[in-house]
C-alpha cells in the first residue's frame, strides 16, 4: 500500500504506462493539468507538462491515507482488516478512517476546495486531472452527487482513463476505466539468471 504517506517515483512498468498515455492523448488540447503533490501522480502526465501546459499540483488530490499500512507487505491479518474496513465504507460508514490513516469523508473534504477551484475556471474546457485508484473513486462520487459508500462502483486500474463532460450543472461519464492507451504498451521484461 502506497497511499499518501509513500512518495515513490513511478517503476519501470509506470513509465511504460505512462508513455502509452502520452503517446494516445499528445494531440489532446489541455488547457490546464490537476495532479496530486505526489512523484508518481506528476511523473505520470510530466510529457504534457513538459510541453508548457499550465499544472497545479494539490495535496487535496492527494491518494487517501492508509496509516501504518503505508509502505508495508500485506500480511493476511492485513489483508482481513483492509476488506473489514471498505465493507464498513461500503456500509455507508464513510466517516470512519482506516486505523491510523483517513476516511472517505475527510477526503472528500480536502478534495472539494480543489473542485471548486477547478469549475471555477470556466475557460478551461478540457482539463486533465491526474490522481489515485481510492482519490479517483471519492471525488468521482463528489462529481456524480453519489454517496460516498458508492464509491467502489468504480472500478480502476492504473493509468486507465475517466472522461467526464460537465453541462454546467452536472457531470456525466462518456469512458470509464479505459485502458486502450495500454494495450500497445511495452513492458519492460525481467530476467532471472540463475547460476
Amino acid at each position: 500500500m502506497q497511499g499518501s504517506g509513500v512518495n515513490s517515483p513511478l517503476n519501470e512498468k509506470g513509465r511504460a504506462q505512462s508513455l502509452g498515455f502520452y503517446t494516445m492523448y499528445k494531440d489532446v488540447r489541455f488547457d490546464r493539468i490537476y495532479t496530486s503533490v505526489l512523484k508518481r501522480s506528476i511523473e505520470s502526465v510530466q510529457r504534457f507538462i513538459d510541453r508548457g501546459i499550465p499544472h497545479e499540483a494539490h495535496d487535496g488530490l492527494n491518494e487517501i491515507s492508509w496509516g501504518s499500512r503505508e509502505g508495508q507487505a500485506i500480511t493476511p491479518e492485513e489483508d482481513a482488516y483492509y476488506h473489514w474496513v471498505l465493507k464498513q465504507w461500503q456500509e455507508g460508514n464513510t466517516s470512519m478512517p482506516i486505523e491510523g490513516g483517513e476516511s472517505p469523508a475527510a477526503v472528500a473534504l480536502r478534495q472539494k476546495p480543489v473542485l471548486d477551484r477547478i469549475l471555477s475556471r470556466e475557460e478551461d474546457e478540457t482539463i486533465l486531472i491526474c490522481m489515485h485508484g481510492r482519490a479517483i473513486r471519492i471525488l468521482l462520487c463528489q462529481m456524480l452527487n453519489y454517496p460516498l459508500k458508492s464509491m467502489d462502483m468504480f472500478e480502476h486500474e492504473n493509468l486507465c482513463l475517466y472522461l467526464l463532460n460537465y453541462t454546467g450543472s452536472m457531470f456525466s461519464i462518456e469512458k470509464h476505466n479505459d485502458k486502450a492507451h495500454l494495450k500497445n504498451v511495452v513492458y519492460p521484461v525481467k530476467k532471472e539468471v540463475i547460476i
